[in-house]
């Protein structure tokens, strides 16, 4: 299931999802929380959810940083790369051994942060233009706060293209790279797995193109409206997950 727009708003606990989880646990159903938020470590985000009363372990948040960090140790190990992001994106990339430098990098690695420097975003794409590859955490171009949207990762990809010409290679929702180790992390096979998100470009259509049925909540940025606009639909949409408690063994009944 997606994070945020479907268990919390910024800080806030959206009303039912304690119980909602806690009814997961106690019939054994194995679940993850995905985000393509690059932000924060799975350690920060523990602690960010337990402040909101979730107890959600590490090992059961997987984030957009996590996954860019296993595609680019897959690709080149021991790489090099300059970021533009926060400690989310670069522990993990610290973590698979690689190096941070604005001199001659393998990649320019793109996340989400609530403070994009002009100078930052300057060096990415002069970066670019010299050669290095360009990779995105997430295309979200939007993101939910409690005062309205916010620009994410997506925005600025898309000045550096039209600045450079050269569109990234998105690792988060909707890739089915994502889902797919998601899918790995917890054991699960796309045919008795659902995704349950908040928006329709990246959680339903990143379930469907991993072959998972979907569950579009209403709590986040898509609306009632806004599905009608795509040329796909989810399998089921409710107000929110509250509205499966009592009905997580079988929510399509």
């Amino acid at each position: 299931m997606d994070m945020d727009g479907v268990l919390v708003h910024e800080e806030h606990l959206i009303p039912g999802v304690d119980v909602f989880l806690q009814e997961l646990r106690d019939n054994d159903i194995p679940f993850l929380v995905l985000t393509n938020n690059s932000i924060r470590t799975p350690r920060d985000l523990h602690a960010r959810l337990s402040r909101t009363g979730l107890d959600i372990p590490e090992t059961s948040i997987w984030t957009s940083a996590l996954a860019t960090a296993t595609f680019l140790g897959n690709q080149r190990p021991g790489g090099s790369a300059y970021v533009v992001g926060e400690s989310g994106l670069t522990t993990a990339l610290h973590d698979i051994g690689y190096v941070l430098t604005d001199s001659d990098p393998d990649y320019v690695v793109l996340g989400e942060t609530r403070t994009y420097s002009f100078e930052a975003i300057t060096t990415a794409i002069r970066l670019v233009e010299r050669g290095s590859r360009f990779i995105a955490t997430n295309p979200d171009a939007t993101g939910p706060s409690r005062d309205g949207l916010l620009p994410a990762t997506g925005s600025v990809a898309a000045l550096i293209t039209r600045a450079t010409g050269r569109e990234p290679y998105y690792v988060g929702k909707p890739n089915p790279l994502m889902m797919r180790s998601a899918l790995r992390a917890i054991g699960a096979h796309s045919e008795n797995t659902l995704m349950i998100g908040d928006r329709m470009d990246t959680d339903v259509v990143s379930g469907l193109e991993a072959g998972l049925r979907t569950i579009l909540v209403l709590s986040g940025i898509s609306t009632k409206e806004t599905v009608e606009l795509y040329p796909y639909r989810p399998t089921l949409v409710l107000e929110s997950v509250a509205d499966l408690i009592g009905k997580t063994t079988d929510p399509f009944a």
